[in-house]
């Protein structure tokens, strides 16, 4: 189908491609708007620990206490979004994320400040799995890794203006004026979102389906897909989601997506819990040069997203099979990092090792927009959110454990990262086999697509 063969089409309908590219820009800015959120903590690391005398391991806990509830709270949140829609997940995700920042500010123990982290990460759980189910109604199949890239490099655009953005904050503000000027940031999206966004009309879904120009490659168009979940209070509905889930958890593909994030989202994470820290305690530089300097890594991380997204469409476009257009990027991505980040752990020049760090961080975000999509791909339509959470569940268990086994590590070594950095580099090559390896087309034996 071509736009060519719809004349029928109203001057608003086919305002149906500008629309969403609208919802893709304003995705990007809640996710930079998340991940600022995020970050606040790691970048007052030294303010906090000081403030509170926390030790190396203490303050390890502390950052992993955002992740571990995260990753949990992904599980309900993907069913939660195909049954609700991301409409009213993301707006209720960003208002509870911005509550809690305010509330942090005004936290006077660790026991308050780590009660706050926990509720952090449960209430942002249904943002990109929110994402996902938007990318998943209003884009095909061969479309989505460009405009899921998109969304991803919110999280990197934020990781790199975090660190001399919230360094500012803290130093102008306290780390407490931080906290709620983050969080009055969070109210503000959850109510431009409620305003702007809809689910694709019948209409908008046939202007949708003709105007990819994409070889097909076995992926729904988005016609079909938005139909299977545009009804999220249908009983059809309902019930799929219970069934899929689980005939998912019977999927070797979906273990092997889970092994896969853990290793790589594990390296990502020492970096955006203690970069800033390794900075100041390894390098020697303070508090604001070590700002501006964690900021070139993140950087090179929004490109990174972008290249994944643009090799992966590139792919396809050159006609390869989707998933062999996914896992290029995710396994390619993180070979890179790994071959980046083990020589950190032997260099002492700090120019060279900053440069490693970049080259690694850039790598590691190569694969990020891919494996969301990957999860469209392999997943039935009313299973998209669904999988997608099952993986990013995966993911932040390695999240989780990031910033605690750091610190460990510090504690253990009188503060070295020399080890730090070997078993990101090892967890990342675990993450390309897994991904390489095992996550394969299984269409010829029972799969998630089964109940599609």
């Amino acid at each position: 189908m071509t736009t060519t063969a719809l004349p029928d089409l109203t001057r608003e309908e086919r305002r149906s491609v500008r629309i969403r590219w609208v919802l893709v820009c304003f995705l990007l800015l809640g996710g930079i708007v998340n991940y600022l959120d995020r970050s606040t903590l790691s970048v007052a690391n030294t303010t906090i620990a000081e403030e509170f005398g926390l030790d190396p391991l203490e303050m390890g806990l502390l950052l992993a206490a955002f992740s571990w509830p995260y990753a949990l709270a992904n599980l309900p949140a993907g069913y939660l979004v195909d049954r609700l829609g991301p409409r009213r997940m993301f707006a209720g995700a960003a208002t509870a994320w911005s509550l809690v920042a305010v509330v942090t500010a005004a936290a006077q123990s660790f026991g308050v400040l780590y009660a706050c982290r926990v509720a952090l990460g449960i209430a942002e759980a249904p943002f990109f799995t929110s994402a996902l189910a938007v990318n998943q109604r209003w884009f095909r199949g061969s479309e989505r890794a460009l405009p899921i890239a998109l969304v991803n490099t919110g999280s990197q655009i934020a990781n790199a203006i975090a660190p001399p953005l919230l360094t500012v904050l803290l130093l102008t503000l306290s780390w407490r004026g931080m906290f709620v000027v983050v969080g009055a940031a969070g109210i503000v999206v959850a109510l431009v979102w409620l305003r702007i966004y809809r689910d694709p009309t019948l209409a908008q879904q046939a202007v949708l389906a003709g105007l990819s120009t994409a070889p097909a490659t076995g992926a729904e168009p988005v016609a079909a897909a938005a139909a299977g979940a545009s009804d999220p209070a249908s009983g059809a509905s309902a019930e799929s989601a219970r069934a899929g889930w689980t005939r998912l958890l019977r999927q070797p593909n979906t273990w092997f997506m889970v092994l896969g994030a853990f290793g790589i989202f594990y390296t990502s994470w020492v970096y955006l819990t203690w970069l800033p820290s390794y900075l100041q305690t390894a390098r020697g530089f303070s508090l604001t040069n070590s700002g501006w300097l964690a900021a070139v890594p993140f950087l090179c991380g929004v490109a990174g997203v972008l290249v994944g997204g643009a090799v992966s469409n590139l792919l396809i476009l050159r006609g390869a099979p989707t998933l062999t257009a996914r896992r290029i990027p995710i396994v390619g991505g993180a070979v890179l990092a790994a071959a980046a980040v083990l020589p950190v752990a032997f260099v002492d020049d700090t120019a060279v090792a900053i440069g490693l760090l970049s080259l690694g961080y850039f790598a590691a975000q190569v694969p990020v927009g891919c494996l969301w999509t990957l999860a469209a791909d392999i997943a039935p339509p009313a299973q998209v959110a669904s999988l997608g959470a099952i993986q990013n569940f995966g993911g932040f268990l390695g999240a989780a454990l990031a910033p605690v086994v750091t610190g460990a590590i510090l504690n253990a070594t009188g503060g070295s990262y020399a080890w730090v950095f070997v078993v990101g580099g090892v967890l990342l090559l675990v993450g390309a086999v897994a991904y390489g390896v095992f996550v394969r087309d299984r269409s010829a034996a029972e799969s998630p697509g089964a109940d599609a």
